[in-house]
């Protein structure tokens, strides 16, 4: 990575920004306080809320942090579709004494909004996820001495990440918990998504801009694979779910090593969007069944979901994990990082002397 950006975080450690309450100030603060890069996440937030946590997160360190934000997304869900999948949730609504959403309640996240906030109040660093920004939005937050960063999930998305000028890519591989950040959402491309390795192989014959890899890292001699590979850093967002200071539900943080819990999967059951979760009693009951129609499937199960973690049912809940959850150690965000850190120097010092990792 270029030596401009690496100098903003001296490890290459990037805790991923993990929407619906989880990362929160204090949890992106650790991990800057210990040497990583920690990141904010602006989806689902009004501008005014992520301009709130950005002044928090200011109190809280002096190192630099990130910001992520969610890309508009085009209208092409099929209505008529969505209404099937409302009636077909209308048995958890009077379970969970619960009113769905409205699926309309909007589906830009107040992307131009924030964009205001982010050049009025720049910050170090800005992700995109869901799609790549414009050439004009890239330019007007380097004006602002802002580095940007765009997640892709196939080596063109990377090609269209390094054509609008962003300083890095995020490579996004299929073993990431949370949304898979696709461009597009292609319901015939399900399940074809590329394991980490291979992407960060492809990405790195693509384009010329330095890569992110982001995908079921749990462990530092992981991080110590993916740079192998050519990755300038790695990103973490399970690793980091389950620690002191994450915002997630104390329900999710438990799922991450539950036995009950033994696998994870792809589904749009929750939001419309392929996204990596546990294996739940919802996943299972309406994953099979749920259109492609983002944010509108987001916004009629929402209040499902919180009404689930408030009765204390996590089998109604969206329980985002990678691959390595089982992996996940409940500890304090910085002792984490320094946990890491010490893995990844154990590993290099190995490869080193002609070991393994």
């Amino acid at each position: 990575m270029s030596s401009a950006l690496t100098d903003l975080f001296p490890l290459p450690i990037v805790q991923a920004p993990m929407a619906g309450g989880v990362s929160v100030p204090q949890l992106a603060a650790a991990v800057c306080e210990a040497g990583g890069l920690g990141f904010l996440a602006a989806g689902y937030k009004t501008a005014d809320g992520m301009y709130q946590e950005i002044k928090q997160i200011r109190s809280l360190t002096g190192r630099p942090f990130g910001v992520n934000v969610f890309m508009p997304q085009p209208e092409y869900a099929d209505p008529a579709a969505v209404d099937v999948y409302a009636h077909q949730l209308a048995g958890e609504a009077t379970w969970y004494e619960a009113e769905l959403g409205d699926p309309d309640s909007g589906r830009d996240d107040g992307f131009e909004a924030k964009l205001v906030v982010l050049r009025d109040n720049p910050v170090p660093v800005v992700s995109f996820h869901f799609g790549v920004p414009s050439r004009e939005v890239v330019d007007a937050l380097h004006r602002v001495g802002t580095f940007v960063l765009a997640a892709a999930t196939t080596p063109d998305e990377a090609r269209a990440v390094e054509r609008a000028g962003a300083d890095g890519v995020i490579a996004q591989g299929v073993e990431a918990g949370g949304h898979q950040g696709t461009h597009r959402d292609v319901p015939e491309t399900d399940g074809s998504g590329l394991g980490l390795l291979s992407l960060i192989a492809q990405v790195r014959e693509a384009v010329s801009i330095p890569i992110v890899a982001a995908g079921g890292i749990m462990r530092g001699s992981q991080i110590a694979g993916v740079l192998a590979a050519g990755a300038s850093a790695a990103q973490l967002g399970t690793a980091f779910l389950a620690t002191h200071e994450s915002g997630a539900n104390a329900l999710h943080k438990r799922a991450l090593t539950n036995p009950l819990f033994v696998r994870t999967e792809l589904t749009r059951a929750f939001s419309g969007r392929p996204a990596r979760g546990l294996v739940n009693r919802f996943l299972r009951e309406h994953g099979p069944y749920a259109p492609a129609a983002y944010p509108e499937v987001h916004h009629l199960t929402s209040p499902l979901r919180k009404a689930a973690a408030k009765a204390g049912d996590a089998q109604g809940m969206a329980l985002w994990a990678g691959q390595g959850h089982r992996m996940a150690r409940e500890l304090p965000a910085g002792q984490l990082v320094e946990v890491l850190a010490g893995e990844l120097a154990a590993a290099r010092a190995s490869l080193a002397g002609g070991g393994v990792l």
